[in-house]
């Protein structure tokens, strides 16, 4: 995300709009733990109130209010499009999650929201920077998110399974017209010294050929089924304010926030399964080569979470 965030602005400067140096971002984004990718992650819910004042201020937007398996309401749009009217000599960029936002809530979005933000975007001469960090490669049942609403972004970054989890690796895309510009009188100025290691890289090659000869997305609509039929009995349950899947990602968020400690010894000594809840938040995201034993598995121990008030 730092990479991206640079290129934004080294791309405004190299297109005559040095004055766009500021980054416009949703309320409940998390973007990761550097200097610039804390500077647009929630300053309000996010993680890093430590560094009030150090990181530099961005500017802000309501989240999209618009349920992923709801009808879209324009009317959401309203903070976008006040911020863009108020500050839009400044915006180098737009950065979000595309339909899911993972650290800030496990929130999940109607994709028409993108459509109108890439129109936004277009209208007012800023970048649009999707953060798939945690959504690429297949998460959501798309292989980007982006994809949901047919949204090709100007900057797009990955990691996560891009690797597989096996090493350490992030890379960060841009259009064309983006690189183009950037070189166009000089070059990105970004290099570290260990920048695209070779190891990393082959690893990463190799999991994305695993990832395109799988039937993946079979896959993910078959977890998707799963984890649906696993945690969709406890909507109605005490304490639960909403259930929510997607792809190979499953939600139960409570009304008030769990007990962490307690339910990870809970976890592991009584049913089997390694689940790491936060906030008001039981997830699991598994991974694609999980069978329909693993899911019923990783269901079952939520519900008794649940049912047993284990989450108190």
């Amino acid at each position: 995300m730092e990479v991206a965030l640079k290129m934004a602005i080294q791309y405004q400067h190299a297109t005559g709009h040095p004055e766009k140096r500021r980054f416009l971002t949703p309320r409940g984004g998390y973007h990761g733990d550097t200097i610039g990718a804390m500077s647009v992650c929630d300053p309000v819910t996010g993680m890093h109130s430590l560094f009030a004042g150090v990181v530099p201020e961005q500017l802000f937007f309501d989240r999209p209010s618009c349920p992923f398996h709801s009808d879209f309401r324009p009317e959401s749009l309203a903070s976008l499009e006040d911020a863009f009217t108020q500050h839009a000599d400044q915006i180098a960029a737009v950065v979000l999650e595309p339909v899911v936002q993972g650290a800030g809530g496990m929130w999940f979005y109607r994709p028409e929201y993108l459509k109108r933000l890439r129109e936004l975007c277009d209208r007012y001469g800023a970048l649009l920077i999707h953060d798939e960090i945690a959504t690429g490669f297949g998460r959501t049942g798309k292989l980007f998110a982006g994809a949901w609403a047919g949204v090709t972004p100007d900057i797009m970054a990955v990691g996560k399974a891009l690797t597989g989890g096996v090493m350490t690796l992030s890379a960060v895309l841009a259009k064309d017209a983006i690189a183009e510009a950037i070189s166009r009188d000089g070059v990105f100025m970004h290099g570290p010294t260990f920048m695209a290691n070779p190891l990393a890289c082959r690893v990463a090659l190799a999991s994305l050929d695993v990832l395109v000869s799988s039937r993946w997305h079979d896959r993910v609509r078959h977890i998707e089924q799963e984890l649906a039929a696993g945690l969709e009995p406890l909507r109605t349950a005490d304490g639960v304010r909403d259930v929510r899947v997607l792809g190979a990602i499953g939600v139960v968020e409570m009304a008030e926030p769990v007990a962490m400690d307690n339910l990870m010894a809970f976890f592991v000594d009584r049913t089997g399964a390694w689940l790491r809840p936060f906030g008001r938040l039981f997830y699991t995201m598994p991974p694609y080569i999980a069978t329909g034993d693993d899911i019923g598995i990783i269901t079952t121990a939520i519900r008794r979470a649940v049912e047993e008030k284990a989450w108190r």
